[in-house]
């Protein structure tokens, strides 16, 4: 077993639950499972948490900063609120390949842990996200880009509903899910309602550059 500064070794427990809790559940790893895919002992675990709860819990509350961190990252540079939106609706976190995992054991821990402490993680995290899109959506409206017919909190919601929504249906693979025959896909459809007519030659754009088979990049 190699010796680890304290802050590193948190750290590679957090990657390693992470993984695990992907693969097994919350109810189904142990922290003997995860001990041995550390390759620690469980002691070492309980050194740095106080149970497999408090280990979760740090899971959640860091998930919640690597997706607002990425988040801003991806935000970085755009031209515009509307561009901002845009790269926002794209960036659902239960859709790509860091976050997909862990937040399907969120969604899970949603639907089946009773767990006061726990939930109240899940609840802090989705607040932080709440408030870090509602705050991209008070831009957009002092820009005149989205309409104020809605409070921003309520189109943040939306937001985060369309994403969940989306994110438990992506795994299932589904053919032609989310787009139609034309090649027009959900998040068209909400940036399209969100940003209107500055959305619409956008979308006419992409289009025309998808009939002409050119490579759209998720960042335009």
């Amino acid at each position: 077993m190699t010796r680890l500064p304290a802050a590193q070794r948190k750290e590679q427990l957090l990657d390693v639950a992470v993984k695990l809790f992907s693969e097994r559940g919350y109810a189904g790893a142990t922290t003997a499972d995860l001990a041995k895919a550390a390759g620690v002992t469980e002691p070492i675990i309980y050194r740095h948490f106080d149970s497999k709860k408090d280990l979760f819990i740090a899971v959640i509350d860091r998930t919640s900063q690597e997706t607002i961190g990425t988040w801003e990252r991806q935000l970085r540079g755009a031209r515009d609120a509307a561009q901002r939106l845009r790269r926002l609706i794209a960036a659902n976190p239960l859709a790509h390949d860091r976050g997909r995992g862990i937040y399907r054991v969120l969604v899970q821990a949603m639907m089946e842990i009773e767990e006061p402490d726990i939930l109240a993680a899940i609840q802090r995290h989705v607040q932080e996200l709440h408030k870090f899109v509602s705050a991209q959506v008070v831009v957009a409206q002092q820009e005149g880009l989205v309409s104020k017919a809605f409070s921003p909190e309520i189109t943040a919601w939306t937001l985060l509903h369309l994403g969940l929504g989306y994110g438990i249906l992506a795994p299932l693979n589904i053919p032609h899910h989310a787009e139609d025959d034309r090649g027009m896909r959900v998040r068209d459809v909400v940036e399209l309602l969100m940003l209107g007519e500055h959305a619409k030659q956008r979308q006419d754009e992409m289009m025309a550059r998808r009939e002409r088979g050119d490579v759209e990049s998720e960042l335009d």
